[in-house]
């Protein structure tokens, strides 16, 4: 049975999941949004990045749209069996997607324990 949360409640979650990111991670992040939706609309996932890690960019980066970071608050609220579990649950899904915008794959965030 999914956990119950307003979207205000959970945009709260997503924002205080940010700021456990280390500030000069933050500053470092460059030309990406994190937007939350209510699921995927083909996948079952807690979040996705879509775009050019930094560590993927040359010079001709340039003019680009943002990078975005999405966070799907319905399967997280699906599996959650406490909001203490939800919050957890983002943070790790904000970190790791986050992880992405740097270059960090899957399997290194998986050696790492946030896959």
């Amino acid at each position: 049975m999914p956990i119950e949360m307003s979207r205000r409640d959970f945009d709260e979650l997503v924002s205080d999941a940010l700021d456990l990111i280390p500030a000069e991670f933050t500053k470092a992040m460059d030309n990406v949004v994190v937007l939350v939706e209510d699921r995927h609309p083909t996948r079952s996932l807690y979040g996705l990045y879509h775009g050019v890690a930094l560590t993927a960019r040359t010079s001709n980066y340039a003019g680009i749209v943002p990078d975005t970071i999405h966070i799907y608050r319905e399967p997280i609220l699906w599996h959650a069996h406490s909001e203490q579990e939800a919050m957890e649950q983002v943070a790790k899904t904000v970190i790791h997607e986050v992880a992405h915008h740097f270059g960090i794959d899957d399997d290194r965030l998986d050696e790492l324990g946030w896959a």
